[in-house]
């Protein structure tokens, strides 16, 4: 790949297009094998200049604080309590405003580069309620000004924190007041069951979990944040016991920028050009990094200092910094960062703090939540989001297609309050040509096809259109279309199920089989199949049933005849 110019499939168009998708798919299969996205050198250093200002402004809001002193004197201060509250909300402040992950061309956002707060100041634009029909004064698919107010108080709140000084007993410098904490977990509380989105962009399974460990106060803060760290680790790992994580891997090494060699990229591949599953690397590098992930942790809360501590520690370390370096799509880099200096801030800088300095039960029940949370979301993957059930790249997370007729587009265009065109015609935008830009939709296609549920995905969109006639329809990513229409987007399919197909639906009054929804579950760790639905937006689901994992492990990522069990249709129904 060069340093400005980005390394893209070669193809010829002629031919090429004349194929079916699945035969378009193949060569930029073959492609991301061995260059990836074929991203230019200059947008990683565009992220990596975007991570050392993330760093900076951490440094910089803890300076703010008196008794906190030094730009390059950090060891004197990096362990006080309230630097980490500060990172905390730094981060969360970070994420919230749309600037962590889901940033930039590599989440496929391009103009803008980030929706997030232009969106969620603005009345008008879809808004995703988790429970409207439990909880009350929730409501509705539309953010109104009180929805503004209660994200622009947020924002707010967060920078009062950020600019506070530490207040009460030792250690010298104090933390930050109870109140400010309380507010801020109020207005992300209340946001959150007015919007799931904003919750989500939070990352409040991180952030909002160690500011509950802030109000616990003294000794008992640390080993909350401790035990908070420890089950984001041990459910990340837990997630990653399945048949689809080799398959992240090698995609993600393909794509990354310090794997430079392409005789490199296809050793991750069992044999490259023509059987594109994961080689014996990518089990081996997926195996190991799972047992890192879920061991290692023990042995870093367990010890309390001393070259055990510091060994694990490194490892840790390490850890994080290998997937930070590869920059993977969707792009949780900051998370990377935060969880690195959580290593050294909590577990070095407060080595000794252990369940010996348990004295309260406030710790146990937070982790208690957390964990059973992870459980259900394992258990119940549509029930949960695969960001508070931390099933983190896991490669098995909800996911849709939509597929769209040109008439629907422009239904969704007129339709929408959005800031952001619909995906196609910003890859238009950017590749200069609509021939171009087809290639590189199917670019998009072939990352999606190079894990496990886009075989059944695309196998499913045969199913899904209507009359069988898919030259008439688009093909979408959903995740791709959550960008537009809710503003923020990160790989999980609770915020393009049902919910926003009825907002749009509400919004853009689409005809019978222009707009046709496939909605695959991630797998429940204890089934091996994920189950599937088919939605038409005006007329509702017409089909369910599920595909088998082993199906779809063992084919090639260009294919699209993973068998279906239908376990429900609308057309056998009508007849019965």
């Amino acid at each position: 790949m060069g340093f400005l110019k980005p390394e893209l499939p070669v193809v010829d168009f002629a031919e090429w297009s004349r194929g079916t998708r699945a035969e378009r798919i193949r060569p930029l299969t073959r492609h991301w094998a061995e260059v990836g996205f074929g991203t230019p050198v200059v947008l990683h250093l565009f992220y990596v200049v975007k991570i050392l200002l993330y760093v900076l402004g951490g440094m910089l809001f803890a300076l703010t604080t008196t008794g906190i002193d030094g730009f390059t004197h950090v060891t004197s201060w990096y362990a006080e309590p309230i630097v980490f509250e500060k990172v905390v909300l730094y981060t969360m402040l970070f994420e919230v405003v749309g600037l962590g992950c889901g940033f930039g061309p590599l989440n496929n956002r391009f103009f803008p580069p980030m929706g997030s707060i232009l969106y969620w100041l603005r009345p008008g634009t879809i808004r995703l309620p988790p429970w409207p029909d439990r909880v009350p004064l929730t409501r509705g698919d539309g953010r109104t000004p009180v929805d503004v107010a209660l994200y622009g108080a947020l924002l707010v709140m967060l920078l009062v924190a950020l600019l506070s000084d530490g207040t009460g007993p030792a250690p010298a410098v104090g933390v930050l007041p109870t109140w400010q904490i309380a507010t801020i977990l109020g207005l992300l509380a209340v946001a959150g069951l007015r919007d799931k989105v904003i919750f989500l962009a939070a990352r409040g399974e991180v952030y909002a979990s160690f500011t509950v460990a802030f109000l616990f106060g003294g000794v008992e803060t640390i080993l909350a944040a401790k035990l908070v760290c420890l089950v984001i680790w041990m459910g990340a790992a837990t997630s990653k016991l399945n048949k689809h994580f080799p398959f992240v891997i090698s995609t993600m090494m393909s794509n990354s920028p310090l794997v430079r060699t392409k005789a490199f990229k296809r050793a991750f591949f069992e044999h490259f050009p023509d059987d594109l599953r994961p080689g014996r690397v990518s089990r081996v590098v997926a195996h190991f990094s799972t047992a890192v992930e879920g061991l290692v942790p023990l042995v870093l809360f367990f010890t309390h200092g001393g070259w055990p501590t510091i060994i694990a520690a490194t490892v840790m370390l390490i850890f994080h910094f290998g997937i930070l370096s590869a920059i993977p799509m969707g792009v949780p880099l900051e998370w990377n960062v935060f969880m690195m200096f959580s290593v050294l801030a909590l577990f070095i800088g407060h080595a000794g703090v252990g369940l010996g300095d348990l004295t309260s039960p406030w710790p146990v029940v937070l982790v208690v939540v957390l964990a059973g949370t992870v459980a259900t979301g394992n258990l119940f993957p549509r029930k949960v989001s695969f960001l508070p059930g931390m099933r983190y790249y896991a490669g098995n997370w909800d996911t849709t297609q939509w597929c769209m007729k040109p008439s629907a587009e422009a239904k969704i265009t007129k339709g929408l309050v959005a800031i952001a065109s619909m995906p196609q015609s910003q890859v238009e935008r950017i590749y200069g040509s609509p021939e171009q830009a087809l290639v590189m939709l199917h670019s998009g296609y072939a990352f999606r096809a190079m894990n496990t549920h886009g075989r059944a995905l695309f196998t499913l969109v045969h199913r899904a259109i209507a009359d069988g006639v898919e030259a008439d329809y688009v093909v979408t990513e959903g995740e791709r279309l959550c960008s537009t229409a809710i503003g923020w987007n990160f790989g999980d399919g609770h915020m393009h199920d049902e919910q926003l197909i009825a907002a749009m639906q509400k919004r853009c009054h689409f005809e019978p089989g222009e707009v046709r929804v496939v909605l695959l579950d991630a797998q429940p760790i204890h089934r091996q199949r994920q189950e599937y639905r088919l939605v038409d937006a005006a007329t509702g689901e017409f089909e369910r049933g599920y595909v088998n994992v082993a199906d779809m492990v063992t084919r090639q990522p260009w294919a699209d005849d993973v068998p279906v069990h239908v376990t429900w249709s609308a057309a056998d129904a009508s007849t019965a």
